[in-house]
């Protein structure tokens, strides 16, 4: 099992930044990646960023490239989520969710993801 807390939410205002930390802990061993996916009210969750440990490649969601930075220190076992120029509609519950090895489908389908946070709230004011 492994275990993933995150924490950084908060309330800010459009333009501000915020940084996100999501902490695994557990058998670590057993992923290889991590992402980001938020839920907004009403709406579905929708992945946001991911990093793979193995080589610390990224990918984004096309609505967050250029303002998000997704990050990881693999000795701490933890993923950051850098969010810059924040705006409304980046409002949101955020989770962190971990990756096994050997898993299938797509990196930006929360199906891909074995484990997941509790969720950490982001709210922006306009």
């Amino acid at each position: 099992q492994v275990q993933l807390v995150e924490s950084g939410g908060g309330l800010v205002q459009a333009g501000d930044s915020l940084r996100l930390s999501c902490a695994a802990s557990g058998r670590t061993s057993s992923t290889y990646a991590m992402a980001w996916f938020r839920q907004a009210p009403g709406k579905e969750r929708e992945f946001v960023a991911r990093i793979r440990w193995t080589d610390s490649s990224t990918l984004y969601a096309d609505s967050v490239k250029g303002r998000f930075t997704i990050s990881g220190d693999n000795e701490k076992n933890t993923v950051y989520l850098q969010m810059n120029s924040l705006k409304p509609e980046d409002a949101a519950v955020y989770y962190c969710a971990a990756r096994t090895i050997g898993s299938s489908g797509a990196a930006g389908s929360s199906e891909s993801y074995a484990y997941w946070g509790q969720g950490t709230q982001v709210t922006v004011s306009s």
